[in-house]
């Protein structure tokens, strides 16, 4: 015989859950970071629009962090200058992170020499960037105890990293470079390649000679118009596939001078004509 369902207990743990959700929800929000906001952390600077997500990672010595505008740093992300806390690193910042960087959950930057992450780089979830390489010379003392070696690294701006992706002490990544994920990265890497592997190797490069070599396997993909409205996507979202069709129809005829065919359109197509 089937159990009796009790109602008054389901409501309650209704009630309880929303309560939760609706707390942690506040604890985020309150538990941000960004320079109206800053909390206990100082950094060396903060821009505007930047915002550090809750709950942290470690983060410790912010005034050698310069952090630019419109940054997206997500939860548990680590940021740390200096091989430990309350270190007086000198006059000149150690991490520098520049304009409308996103860095995705779980990554961890370590500066204990100089790091620098150009504009407009995107991170993916638990990538590694380090200065500081363990070294292992003598072969009697444990690892962990002997002076690491350190590097200083530099991200040039528009990267892609994918994730679990590693940065090596030493690495020189240029402009507009994307690296695969979960890539071990150390060395040189030129403007416009993609980089994979461990040790990570050059597979494609862009050059204006010769373009992308290998050749792209896809075609590019179209970007929305300038003049588009948000309300206007919104509308095309919710669009049937006979009026998709009907779209599709009408850019193809557009492409090749022709006239329009004449069918007629669906419900939601003539909605957004309307709207548009």
């Amino acid at each position: 015989m089937p159990k009796r369902k009790n109602t008054f207990s389901s409501w309650r743990r209704r009630l309880a859950q929303r309560a939760v959700h609706a707390g942690w929800a506040w604890v985020r929000r309150a538990g941000s970071v960004s320079a109206e906001h800053p909390g206990r952390l100082r950094f060396g600077a903060i821009g505007t629009g930047t915002g550090l997500a809750f709950p942290l990672g470690t983060v410790f010595g912010e005034p050698w962090i310069h952090l630019g505008s419109y940054c997206i740093i997500a939860e548990q992300v680590t940021l740390t200058a200096g091989l430990m806390p309350d270190l007086d690193l000198g006059p000149d910042p150690i991490l520098r992170i520049g304009d409308g960087v996103v860095l995705g959950r779980g990554s961890h930057v370590i500066a204990d020499t100089t790091v620098s992450i150009g504009n407009d780089c995107y991170f993916g979830p638990y990538v590694y960037v380090t200065s500081t390489n363990h070294s292992y010379d003598d072969p009697h003392q444990p690892i962990g105890r002997q002076w690491p070696r350190m590097e200083p690294v530099e991200i040039g701006p528009g990267c892609w990293i994918g994730t679990g992706a590693v940065i090596l002490p030493g690495a020189r990544i240029g402009r507009n470079v994307v690296v695969a994920a979960g890539a071990v990265v150390r060395g040189e890497v030129p403007d416009h390649a993609v980089v994979a592997g461990a040790p990570a190797r050059v597979v494609r490069r862009w050059t204006s000679a010769e373009g992308w070599q290998p050749p792209l396997r896809t075609p590019a993909p179209k970007p929305i118009p300038e003049d588009v409205t948000p309300e206007q996507l919104a509308a095309l979202a919710d669009l049937d596939e006979e009026s998709v069709a009907r779209l599709a129809a009408l850019d193809e005829a557009a492409a090749a001078g022709l006239a329009a065919p004449a069918a007629q359109p669906g419900p939601r197509l003539a909605e957004a004509e309307a709207e548009g």
